[in-house]
């Protein structure tokens, strides 16, 4: 097998928790779109999804990536050209990890409120380098939906006062500190490890994260699934959970200024404009771009890649290869490629792993 220079990436839909995933039906061209417990789809992962009961899918998560003589996953790509693929200083700080998970998420219902580590809990309690920071991009919003997120404390609860309400499943004093933040296509924030958040219904959208399978959720049931036990708080108690939560309050001006991102204007390239998400401003766990083609134009990055069509159609040329690229496709591009050529008229997102420094 040879390293190509630019893969699709293959169908990837995960279990979870929650439904949804029509809208990923619908891309896939499904007879019969429909929400399920298989709302994401983890574009690119080298991390193993950790649903409970699920054991005898060990590799559920995984991504493949489509070659000239089929599927590969993209773990036994890392293992046989890993520097090529990632780099050589990208490999040195993360062996043959990805670095970061990126998928699209596509929700009918609000997901449980929920928390994640960051780095120094992780370190000091999972025993993991790796936290759970996440970022997200708005994609679209359904018909009929608000369009809203839960993302932190606007009116910050005793937390003894807290950890009784969750005992006891009440979920308007659960949700009683918390307003439902707007928003809307095109929009980007994310998610600290510690936030406590949920994503309301009706939303798709790419979320890039540490790669890590980690959370607490304080709401045991939605959607008519009630969770096991031992998958509320990640096999601890609820002292554990809560110790994880950051009890900040933040108004919604506040919340919007620590959590909402700004694009930042690169330089243009031929007729490639170019803004960055994700970046240091905000976190240093992954990387975000956004590319608007119209034209022909050359955009060179230094790093592996993931691309995402998020509207328009046009052609990618990667050395010797070239694909035709429509919305919703998906396509990596490995380290040693360093340089893109497109062609139509695209908007994209490009997801890069953390920096190495």
């Amino acid at each position: 097998m040879k390293l190509e220079t630019c893969y699709r990436l293959a169908p990837n839909r995960v279990w979870r928790t929650y439904l949804g995933g029509r809208t990923l039906d619908r891309i896939a061209g499904v007879r019969n779109p429909e929400d399920s417990h298989f709302p994401e789809d983890w574009l690119l992962s080298t991390t193993a999804a950790h649903n409970i009961g699920r054991e005898k899918f060990p590799g559920e998560g995984i991504s493949r990536v489509i070659t000239s003589t089929g599927e590969v996953f993209l773990t036994e790509l890392a293992e046989r050209f890993p520097e090529e693929l990632f780099g050589r200083a990208h490999r040195e700080k993360f062996g043959n990890s990805a670095g970061f998970l990126l998928k699209y998420l596509d929700s009918s219902i609000r997901l449980h409120m929920q928390c994640h580590p960051s780095i120094p809990f992780a370190r000091r309690f999972l025993n993991s380098p790796f936290g759970k920071t996440e970022g997200y991009y708005i994609l679209g919003i359904r018909p009929g939906c608000e369009g809203y997120l839960y993302l932190g404390f606007q009116r910050a609860p005793e937390p003894e006062a807290f950890k009784r309400a969750v005992e006891a499943q009440d979920t308007e004093t659960i949700l009683a500190g918390f307003d439902r933040i707007p928003v809307k296509p095109g929009e980007c924030f994310y998610v600290p490890g510690g936030i406590p958040h949920a994503i309301g219904e009706g939303i798709f959208m790419v979320e890039l994260m540490e790669p890590a399978d980690f959370a607490v959720r304080i709401e045991f049931e939605r959607g008519g699934y009630t969770l096991p036990e031992n998958a509320r708080f990640m096999g601890r108690d609820i002292d554990f959970a809560l110790s994880m939560f950051d009890f900040t309050a933040r108004n919604l001006a506040r919340t919007r200024k620590e959590f909402f991102v700004e694009p930042l204007e690169l330089p243009i390239v031929g007729n490639a404009e170019r803004f960055s998400l994700f970046d240091s401003r905000k976190t240093n766990c992954f990387r975000l771009e956004r590319i608007r083609v119209n034209g022909n134009a050359a955009v060179d990055h230094h790093s592996f890649r993931v691309l995402i069509v998020t509207r328009g159609n046009g052609t990618l040329s990667c050395e010797n290869k070239t694909l035709s690229l429509q919305q919703y496709d998906r396509v990596l591009i490995p380290y040693y490629v360093q340089t893109m050529r497109f062609s139509g008229k695209l908007e994209l997102l490009a997801a890069m792993p953390p920096l190495n420094k």
